[in-house]
């Protein structure tokens, strides 16, 4: 007879992707840029070790916002804009749950701009992910916040004239102590920025450049194409000089010390004067970064910033702590009060 190991109630089974997999078909359209990323969420979350019951997705509305049915974990599909309200009232309850958000430009930038702020500056211990494709996808067309001025659209027919909303300026403005951007297609690097944000004690914002096949499509097509995004994207790495292009013989630095350039140089012999990373700096380094756009410079991608600071979570248990009275746990003196007296018999 065979001999059998069986996990010992101690050692839960190691998860894999398909634990992740939820029984609802997928309503995305083919060639969604939303199916690479629900991939990479799901083959990142067993690397982590929490078990499912522990993993909460919570999302608004729209085409990204369709995540937690497809994620066989606890979630919520919530109202327009407000699920880092969601979120934030779930940690402070739960402070023992992972909790992502999955929210789009539209969703997470116009009517919920003002929650996802709050919940960026208040750096509850929470994953936030903003899929941008620069439209509205699931009310079919529409120009968005960050869609760029010029945009035709259902909406702008003669062309938007709006000024587009940058994610991770608004994430920086907010001071948020992770920010990072990823592409659907660079899966392996996606992958790597989901477990970084995922371990990151605090709130940590990762915006997903996502092409939308049927009413944007090639938004993105520079950093999306295997062809052409050595050329175009710029990977942050930290502790590195900033170079780029597939023959690796480009780079940035700073010209008189406060504007960067682009510096063309033989492969082997880089100059040493290159703009070296650093995710741990203040806020308006990584602010500078988010301003290295195309077609000047290319598309930056990776971690923009990654900074330990006290979590919203832990401040507010701290303070319950300290408003706790002598006597707290015991219910009868809490009732008796400071002050209390008996009378004889």
């Amino acid at each position: 007879m065979t001999d059998r190991t069986f996990p010992t109630p101690n050692t839960p089974p190691a998860l894999k992707r398909k634990d992740f997999v939820s029984d609802q078909m997928v309503r995305w359209c083919p060639g969604c840029g939303d199916f690479a990323i629900l991939a990479q969420v799901q083959k990142t979350l067993p690397t982590l070790g929490i078990p499912k019951e522990k993993i909460v997705f919570i999302s608004g509305i729209g085409c990204s916002s369709r995540f937690p049915y497809y994620m066989d974990t606890y979630g919520f599909h919530t109202i327009h804009g407000r699920a880092p309200t969601f979120a934030t009232g779930l940690k402070c309850a739960r402070p023992d749950l992972q909790v992502w958000v999955v929210t789009g430009d539209g969703d997470g930038l116009s009517i919920g701009g003002n929650h996802l702020m709050h919940a960026l500056r208040r750096n509850i211990d929470i994953n936030i992910l903003l899929f941008n494709n620069r439209i509205y996808g699931l009310t079919k067309g529409q120009y968005s916040p960050t869609s760029h001025r010029g945009k035709v659209s259902k909406s702008s027919p003669a062309g938007s004239i709006d000024r587009p909303i940058f994610p991770l300026r608004t994430a920086l403005a907010a001071e948020a102590t992770f920010v990072a951007r990823a592409v659907d297609s660079d899966v392996v690097h996606l992958a790597s920025i989901l477990e970084r944000a995922a371990k990151h004690k605090g709130t940590s914002f990762v915006e997903i450049y996502q092409n939308c096949i049927v009413f944007n499509d090639g938004v993105f097509e520079d950093v999306e194409s295997r062809a052409t995004r050595d050329d175009f994207a710029l990977k942050l790495e930290h502790g590195k000089p900033m170079i780029y292009g597939k023959d690796r013989d480009r780079g940035i630095r700073m010209k008189d010390g406060i504007t960067p350039e682009i510096v063309t140089f033989k492969p082997e012999n880089p100059p040493k004067d290159l703009l070296v990373h650093n995710e741990n700096a203040g806020a308006e380094f990584a602010y500078m970064l988010t301003h290295l756009e195309p077609p000047e410079f290319p598309t930056p991608v990776g971690v923009f910033r990654s900074v330990e600071e006290a979590t919203y979570n832990d401040l507010l248990d701290a303070q319950i702590e300290s408003a706790k009275k002598p006597g707290a746990n015991d219910l009868s003196k809490l009732i008796a009060g400071a002050e209390n007296w008996e009378v004889a018999k």
